[in-house]
């Protein structure tokens, strides 16, 4: 019954947000737990799903395996054949000039054409830029459309970000970074001192979702997997690192962000002096709205496909 208000919200509502999410879906195990938050959200008008590469460190077909991955999801949220998935490109930009045209970049642009003030589009970034880089080298038109850029991705600005050496979406393609930051369409940066810190543990995933059906025990599983798989500590935790980006298009309060000059990003990931455009960059997100915004609708759903 639950979810069935919740989508009758989804029917009723006067004003969604036209959201297209472009992810590394099988990089590691948070983006599940994004896609699944987005298409779950009632007041988002889901324009489409771009699977994004994540390199070459592990596979020479990361950006298969994330549609391999999209499939599955929509698989499990009974949604297949109802939401587009367009490829992204399957490697990084060669250089700053080239695009790596593909069928996500097309949709990006074919999208931002029917946006307007009132009705902006927004791009969620769960991997590197290359899609949005592509679309803006294919149609440099774009940057001045209402569209809003939104990227989990770079080190932190503070001086004590934790992570070390070059935060690995932008280790991904450098190169697409800077044609984004550099050319003046609206970026919000999440940081990865900020993204680190949207941390559950797996006490608490089995609380919340546990016993929410096969969506929830399929993302409980796969995180416990990737977890055992890379990281040779024992370990009981995850950062949900990709979560950011939809509390922010859910709503915009949810973070403080910061206006600050484009830095562009140099060969080791660190920030060198850019344009003046204006960026936002989150500095803090509100963790608590976001998990338990997404884990409601979590069990909200698996309640319904159960009853």
């Amino acid at each position: 019954m639950r979810y069935r208000i919740i989508m009758h919200w989804r029917e009723a509502a006067m004003r969604q947000r036209r959201v297209i999410i472009n992810t590394d879906a099988k990089n590691e195990a948070d983006d599940q737990f994004a896609i699944v938050h987005g298409l779950l959200s009632p007041t988002f008008d889901v324009r489409g799903l771009i699977p994004a590469h994540f390199g070459t460190r592990r596979t020479r077909r990361s950006m298969e395996e994330s549609r391999e991955e999209i499939d599955l999801l929509l698989e499990l949220l009974k949604m297949t054949g109802s939401v587009t998935v367009a490829n992204g490109a399957a490697a990084a930009l060669p250089d700053e000039r080239t695009p790596a045209d593909s069928p996500g970049a097309r949709l990006i642009i074919e999208e931002s054409k029917l946006a307007s003030d009132g009705d902006p589009l927004y791009v969620a970034f769960l991997g590197p830029l290359t899609d949005m880089a592509t679309a803006i080298l294919l149609d440099p038109g774009l940057v001045r459309r209402p569209v809003v850029v939104i990227w989990i991705g770079g080190s932190g600005y503070r001086g004590y970000d934790e992570g070390p050496g070059i935060e690995f979406n932008l280790s991904n393609d450098i190169h697409a970074a800077n044609v984004v930051f550099d050319s003046g369409i609206t970026v919000w940066q999440v940081p990865r001192d900020v993204y680190t810190k949207v941390s559950v543990s797996y006490a608490e995933l089995e609380e919340r979702i546990g016993d929410a059906g096969p969506l929830g025990r399929y993302l409980i599983e796969q995180l416990h997997e990737w977890n055992a798989a890379c990281h040779p500590a024992p370990i009981e935790s995850r950062s949900l690192g990709d979560s950011p980006a939809i509390a922010l298009m859910l709503f915009p309060q949810s973070g403080n962000l910061r206006v600050t000059p484009a830095p562009r990003f140099g060969a080791d990931g660190s920030y060198l002096p850019g344009s003046n455009h204006p960026i936002r960059v989150a500095e803090e997100i509100d963790v608590r709205f976001l998990l338990a915004d997404m884990f409601a609708k979590i069990r909200a759903f698996g309640r319904e496909r159960a009853s």
